[in-house]
């Protein structure tokens, strides 16, 4: 019995510890999907395609405004590039291939088919780590709902992780949202080798993913993991407070049964 307990205890903390990685993690892979660069093409004031750029430079580049849906057309291959299983320098054939519509002039060109395959290295550790911390948050969590005496240990587990998160959360969606030019340079300066992720406004990367999209997604995935950390402090701290609440009536019922014999 003590053995279990104080295996209980290392079990707690080490959930607490790893449920603000898991959390996020794990809602930045699902936002990596088709369905946000869906949302954002649909808003209304979403910038425009060479939107900026002076019409003179548009031509002489040769370059023509793609509409919304021609821009969502092409990011979804974007997509589905950083989605696939597949080595980034195997997949980047998807992107190699594409062109420019209504050209046969490619999409990308060297410089910005590099930085994605450093994007899709680094989208692949995340999914791998959402994998990793899956399993001490949920292997731990199975684990101390499993006994009776260590299920209130396993709520609070799971009340604390999500505290810690959501105050880790609130750090960085208050810099996204008050200090967004400085994490935007810090993180890709943390992230890419030097120089190798800026692009020209004409490039098709800038064309396809303004710094717009960038901020928009900043706030879709900090703000949604400091809710999903919000659900998982409200639904552990009131599991907790239930089980105790039960507990000290079925010890007072049975402190009564004792008197009564």
């Amino acid at each position: 019995m003590f053995e279990n307990l104080k295996a209980a205890r290392w079990v707690r903390r080490v959930v607490v510890m790893a449920m603000p990685l898991f959390i996020g993690f794990s809602w930045l892979t699902l936002v990596i999907g088709p369905a946000y660069p869906r949302y954002e093409y649909a808003q209304l004031d979403f910038p425009l395609d060479l939107e900026g750029i002076p019409p003179a430079t548009a031509v002489s580049l040769g370059l023509v405004p793609l509409t919304q849906a021609e821009r969502l057309e092409v990011a979804l291959v974007a997509v589905a590039y950083l989605e696939s299983w597949q080595p980034a320098e195997t997949a980047i054939v998807m992107l190699a291939e594409q062109q420019l519509l209504h050209t046969d002039v490619p999409l990308y060109n060297r410089r910005e088919l590099n930085h994605m395959v450093d994007v899709k290295r680094i989208t692949d550790t995340i999914r791998w780590l959402a994998l990793a911390t899956a399993v001490p948050v949920i292997g731990g969590l199975l684990f101390l709902f499993r006994r009776p005496q260590t299920r209130q240990a396993g709520y609070l587990a799971l009340g604390q992780g999500g505290v810690v998160t959501v105050i880790l959360l609130s750090g960085i969606a208050g810099l996204i949202l008050f200090g967004w030019s400085f994490f935007f340079y810090q993180f890709h300066g943390l992230l890419f080798p030097s120089g190798t992720w800026t692009f020209a406004a004409t490039d098709s990367l800038m064309r396809l993913y303004p710094e717009r999209f960038f901020f928009d997604v900043g706030v879709v995935i900090s703000v949604g993991a400091w809710l999903w950390g919000l659900l998982a402090a409200v639904a552990g701290h009131f599991l907790a407070w239930r089980a105790a609440i039960t507990t000290g009536v079925t010890m007072r019922g049975t402190h009564v049964q004792e008197a009564v014999r």
